[in-house]
């Protein structure tokens, strides 16, 4: 019979798993910051920065001792990081490099069937010059490539130099050396991965079974499609086919949504424990999470889990946006509270709060805006401002 798992401890369950559940204020050095990514699996990378950058949010709300420098030599010093493809662009251990090199091959399987396209239009001499030019001349930007007119639209339309880059890149033979001003810098794979994860080579039976354990890990319990999902490099078909053959070490169990409905099967590891007593009570302090937080990734288990219906907003009209361009959930203890709409503007130094809205049944007591402001000072120390400024009619009505 499945373990039925109340929805209170498939909550502290997911939020440890998640890293959400140590104090945001312990102590990180350079090698707890990697530690900390490493548990993640990921962390995912965004060009927005209305506030912070994506990826700077997300270690943020984890620990807020986060020191961007220690990040920096993580990744252009030390390469233990390297920035690749999950479900988006992310920040990976590069002890996971063998393993993507599966997702490579594959990729380059998909992109080749467009390459009909390419023929004719220039794309074979210049994927050849720009490969040439990077492994003699050293690292290249995007923008220094070619930039004659070209039709515009997928990646695939951008000029045939910029398509190069793209290609060699999510094909393995390329990596992202460093950014500048967030613009990625390419070089050679084997000037920026280190030999030890660059030579390795593991089998698709071994690529599999890590995936679907360390998805499975990370999520604490899930279906086949949520392992497949999370790091998006096995298919539906081949998480399924993982747990029938280690249903060994795998046991049936319902998870319990917030609303009481119907509970979902899933699977966890064995030994899983049903108390929530078993499980960390989180901070009760109030943090923001970044849009692109990996606890809510997944919209729809987000929802399940949570209670909590969550869209970015960026693509969709501004007369037809329920709440704005750009909206920061907020956690506090185990509970989704609410979302804020905010921006720092550098030049004058503030932190600008435009509107902010309840989940239904929260109310602003006394403390919870004490632990709201404090959290606003903090996010506005972390992006640089030296105060918070909260806009004409800046809460919503419940």
């Amino acid at each position: 019979m499945p373990t039925p798992i109340p929805n209170l401890t498939a909550r502290r369950i997911f939020l440890a798993r998640q890293g959400l559940s140590a104090h945001p204020g312990r102590a990180l050095d350079r090698e707890g910051l990697y530690n900390l990514i490493h548990d993640l699996g990921f962390v995912q990378v965004d060009s927005i920065a209305t506030v912070v950058r994506a990826h700077e949010q997300i270690v943020f709300s984890r620990n807020q001792t986060f020191d961007r420098e220690h990040l920096r030599k993580l990744i252009e010093e030390d390469r233990r990081l390297f920035e690749h493809w999950t479900h988006d662009a992310s920040i990976l251990p590069v002890e996971f490099f063998p393993y993507w090199k599966h997702r490579f091959a594959r990729k380059e399987l998909s992109m080749r069937e467009r390459w009909a396209k390419w023929h004719g239009q220039g794309f074979d001499s210049a994927f050849e010059e720009t490969m040439a030019r990077i492994r003699d001349g050293g690292e290249l930007l995007a923008r220094e490539v070619k930039a004659e007119d070209h039709k515009s639209g997928g990646w695939w339309e951008w000029h045939p130099s910029k398509t190069a880059l793209e290609f060699y890149w999510h094909t393995g033979k390329l990596a992202i050396s460093r950014r500048e001003n967030f613009q990625k810098v390419y070089d050679l794979a084997e000037r920026v991965i280190p030999a030890h994860a660059l030579e390795a080579e593991v089998s698709h039976e071994a690529f599999v079974d890590w995936a679907c354990r360390a998805a499975l890990t990370r999520l604490g319990f899930a279906t086949h499609g949520e392992i497949a999902a999370f790091f998006a490099l096995v298919s539906p078909e081949e998480a399924k086919a993982w747990v029938t053959a280690h249903r060994d070490e795998l046991e049936p169990v319902e998870i319990a949504p917030i609303d009481g409905g119907k509970p979902r099967a899933a699977f966890a590891f064995r030994g899983l424990s049903a108390n929530p007593d078993d499980w960390p009570e989180p901070p009760s302090r109030v943090r923001v999470l970044s849009p692109f937080d990996p606890l809510l990734r997944d919209r729809d288990r987000a929802e399940r889990l949570f209670g909590f219906r969550y869209r970015i907003e960026i693509f969709v009209p501004e007369p037809k946006r329920e709440y704005g361009y750009y909206v920061f959930p907020l956690l506090e203890g185990d509970r989704m509270i609410g979302r804020i709409d905010m921006k720092a503007d550098r030049k004058v130094g503030r932190l600008n709060v435009r509107k902010l809205w309840w989940e239904r049944g929260v109310r602003p007591s006394a403390g919870r805006m004490d632990k709201l402001m404090a959290e606003l000072n903090r996010v506005a120390g972390f992006a640089g401002v030296e105060e918070v400024v909260l806009g004409d009619g800046w809460m919503a009505s419940s």
